[in-house]
């Protein structure tokens, strides 16, 4: 008799970058109100995985200097197991998601945990964060800051630049 696939929990951090000053400001410049500016990561075997513009990066859950999330969402399980997981990632690292293809509005860290957590899961991580960037470039004033927001590359202080070699480096 098979014995039956573990299952490890699946969580996604979501942090707002600008520390509730979408929420007052937006609606001034945007015309629109945000509720924030969202990044967000991945929580599966016990570390937190994110993509920004050093790559894809690990840590303890919570270990950014970005400190606790603002909302944690529980995608549901996984019966992925972390050698398979982490093959994953060194793939991603090295194709999809290298530091040099990140885009603050289409390809970022909500892009990662999207499409992370539904290889985990199946599930898609909420719209109203994957939706932001179209979103705010439908304003004027998006519309008019594209250049200048087009050029920012963020990469969250605080964790380790993922490297299958070694787990995590």
């Amino acid at each position: 008799m098979e014995e039956p696939l573990a299952l490890h929990p699946v969580k996604l951090y979501v942090y707002d970058l600008s520390k509730g000053m979408a929420r007052r400001l937006s609606p001034l410049m945007l015309g629109k109100q945000l509720d924030g500016i969202w990044h967000t990561s991945i929580i599966v075997h016990k570390d937190e995985f994110f993509y920004g513009s050093g790559g894809i990066s690990s840590c303890a859950p919570g270990g950014t200097l970005l400190g606790p999330p603002d909302t944690v969402v529980d995608l549901g399980n996984t019966e992925v197991t972390e050698e398979i997981f982490l093959e994953y990632l060194s793939s991603l690292g090295e194709s999809v998601f290298r530091g040099e293809s990140y885009n603050l509005f289409e390809h970022n860290c909500n892009t990662f945990s999207n499409e992370v957590a539904q290889f985990l899961t199946g599930k898609k991580i909420p719209s109203y964060i994957t939706d932001l960037p179209s979103e705010v470039l439908a304003t004027p004033f998006g519309q008019a800051l594209r250049p200048l927001l087009d050029s920012i590359q963020i990469q969250p202080p605080g964790g380790s630049t993922f490297s299958r070699h070694n787990g995590q480096s």
